[in-house]
């Protein structure tokens, strides 16, 4: 299978590297398993699980990268990223030209579909508790 290569994506002190599935010798590098089915957008409960983990790695480790992985890295592991951004106050449809101009085909139409109509979970709670004076975005 002809894998794509892994890309990064920044936004506002975030950084995502998207890559395709992990190899035996590279899993130890891949801390958290938030699984969902291919070419599907994700369950709520994993976009719960997404957002806290990044709130508490980018509270932690400010600047850090975070890698997802999917088998292809075209489809669960951008929507997730595209989340991610869409919770920092990028609009969702920029958010997905945003990842395609660095990761061609990404996305399906379920998933394009999921995109357009998420609503940000975090933009209903208080500003302060979304954003941090020493980092501009960091989904807390």
């Amino acid at each position: 299978m002809n894998h794509v290569a892994p890309v990064e994506i920044s936004y506002d002190n975030m950084r995502f590297l998207i890559t395709h599935n992990p190899t035996n010798d590279t899993m130890h590098k891949f801390t958290e398993d938030l699984p969902y089915n291919d070419g599907a957008p994700p369950p709520d409960e994993i976009v719960d699980n997404w957002l806290d983990l990044l709130k508490n790695k980018f509270r932690e480790e400010p600047g850090s990268c975070v890698a997802v992985h999917c088998v292809a890295g075209l489809g669960r592991a951008p929507v997730l990223v595209a989340l991610a951004l869409i919770e920092c106050g990028m609009k969702n449809e920029d958010a997905v030209h945003f990842i395609r101009q660095k990761r061609r085909g990404a996305f399906n139409t379920k998933q394009l579909l999921f995109l357009e109509h998420y609503r940000p979970k975090m933009r209903a709670r208080s500003r302060s508790r979304f954003r941090d004076s020493t980092v501009h975005c960091c989904i807390q």
